[in-house]
């Protein structure tokens, strides 16, 4: 299975930040533990948090998995 190109954009003044997976916007994330799940909707089953940011899969704007803030 191949990886589709996966961005998550910087924070918004909530906090949020959009996840987008080859072109499809899958939600806002507020954490780590979100993206995953967003990712796990997206058809990537068994990526956890680790997964999220251990991986060079995801470009990471505005910040990387340890910014929630703006």
């Amino acid at each position: 299975m191949s990886v589709p190109p996966i961005i998550v954009y910087p924070p918004d003044e909530d906090g949020g930040r959009r996840v987008r997976a080859d072109g499809t916007i899958l939600g806002r994330a507020y954490s780590v533990r979100d993206v995953a799940a967003l990712l796990q909707m997206a058809g990537l089953q068994g990526w956890d948090e680790m997964d999220v940011v251990r991986t060079d899969l995801i470009e990471w704007r505005g910040g990387g998995p340890e910014v929630w803030t703006i």
